[in-house]
């Protein structure tokens, strides 16, 4: 074969390539940019917080010296143990048909979201041996065929829920319905994320990759370098600005690695605000949640950032913040700490249990913005991605708390109820992805950054 041939051959690996490295350039440039810009000054003080007298609530974070991220390691045999229970949810939960999974165990409805934790379980299983090339490469490229062929919200872009079995659109309760509910602009930046993963580390599938990203509209999401959702209300379409401090710098990161403009959802300086927990300064959102409540502040889009993209020097410092807090909360109280958004295996099955939410330090809130402490849980997947991340001897009491948990039949639940001790029963797709993306940044760094 010539050299040109060759050449066009490759040209969708290359175009990949160029891109990554833009997308990442891009990053680097807006953290540089955005390091100097005024923002909001936070009127919070604690023990451990330096005075915020003339601060920027950006300057606050200045004093946060960044934990060190553990160094890659061989994987020992109880990490791939405990890796191998977290791949047993995948072989339970995938469709065979489809190439989806299911969001939670034996529940045949998904999200975007959770179609992203998919392949970064697949990606993980493959870099840790559970599962060779062929195997990963088949999964995702059904997958990948089941998203270029399913409907789309208005011809433009993906719903915010698909039936796992049929590739419907389906509302919230897994019911079709013809038009659908409309689109996540957070969630599908996920999916968006996890396909540059894909193309990064099997570049044999870039072309379906390539067909899939063609087929939606993502201009239609991101307008002014902000993420926009579309919800279907009474019948009309609202846009609506999506994602808060954590979240959507998180998106952001993932949009950029296609070439998006996202300056203003990455930068944080116009909308953050510092909020003292346990004397520590905690990046919080100055705007509302979903419009109606205080934003909350969790471990999940920092965990998610530091795995899969690996920290910026902004995004290292907001997590280790939030990290300390939580080991500080448990030197205070004897409470064992790791809190995050989580599935429930009670009615309203779906909680955020944050660090700062609704107005209030360790809050824990339903969807629709209500109180429910009492479901506090102490989060699998942050147990895991903490020790993964920093590798403390605080994160290593966390892995220890939850290791008896897993269970070899159905996956990793979500956790352990802090009220009364109980486990949390609920098995997911995210929390399974999560110990998977865990165990292999202990052998491998950043999936983003991993070599294959």
């Amino acid at each position: 074969m010539s050299f040109r041939e060759n050449l066009v051959k490759a040209r969708s690996h290359i175009i990949f390539l160029v891109a990554l490295g833009c997308g990442l350039a891009l990053v680097t440039s807006i953290e540089n940019r955005v390091a100097n810009e005024p923002s909001d000054v936070a009127e919070q003080q604690g023990p451990k917080m330096a005075p915020l007298e003339g601060k920027s609530a950006m300057a606050v974070f200045e004093d946060v010296a960044p934990l060190p991220l553990t160094v890659p390691s061989k994987s020992t045999p109880q990490d791939l143990e405990f890796a191998a229970i977290a791949w047993r949810y995948f072989k339970n939960n995938t469709d065979l048909q489809t190439g989806l999974v299911n969001s939670a165990d034996q529940y045949p409805s998904t999200t975007m979201w959770e179609t992203g934790s998919y392949f970064v379980a697949v990606i993980s299983a493959n870099k840790l041996g559970l599962i060779d090339e062929a195997e990963a490469q088949a999964r995702i490229a059904l997958t990948l065929q089941t998203l270029g062929e399913m409907r789309l919200f208005d011809d433009l872009l993906p719903n915010k829920a698909y039936n796992v079995q049929t590739g419907e659109l389906v509302d919230y309760s897994n019911k079709p319905v013809e038009r659908g509910l409309g689109w996540s602009a957070l969630d599908i930046a996920r999916i968006v994320g996890t396909l540059g993963l894909v193309q990064q580390t099997f570049p044999e599938l870039s072309p379906e990759v390539d067909d899939v990203l063609d087929g939606w509209a993502l201009s239609e999401m991101v307008k002014d370098g902000l993420l926009i959702g579309g919800n279907l209300v009474d019948g009309k379409l609202r846009h609506d600005q999506e994602g808060r401090v954590g979240y959507e710098q998180y998106a952001a990161k993932a949009m950029m690695l296609f070439g998006f403009d996202m300056y203003h959802a990455y930068r944080v300086g116009d909308t953050l605000m510092v909020k003292d927990v346990e004397g520590h300064p905690i990046p919080v959102d100055t705007r509302l949640h979903r419009n109606t409540t205080p934003a909350f502040t969790v471990s999940e889009p920092y965990v998610f950032d530091g795995l899969e993209f690996g920290f910026d020097a902004r995004s290292h410092r907001f997590a280790t913040a939030i990290y300390n807090a939580q080991e500080a909360r448990y030197r205070e109280t004897g409470v064992l700490t790791a809190v995050s958004e989580s599935h429930l295996d009670v009615a309203p099955y779906f909680i955020y249990s944050s660090i700062w939410g609704g107005g209030a330090p360790w809050a824990v809130m339903t969807f629709k913005g209500e109180r429910m402490d009492s479901k506090r849980t102490l989060s699998t997947k942050s147990a895991f991605a903490w020790d993964a991340l920093f590798g403390t001897d605080y994160t290593k009491e966390l892995v220890a708390a939850v290791a008896p948990l897993g269970d070899p039949e159905r996956g990793w639940p979500e956790g352990i109820y802090e009220q009364d001790g109980t486990t949390n029963g609920s098995v997911t797709t995210n929390t399974n992805a999560v110990v998977l993306a865990s165990i292999a940044f202990r052998a491998h760094g950043p999936l983003l950054q991993a070599s294959r």
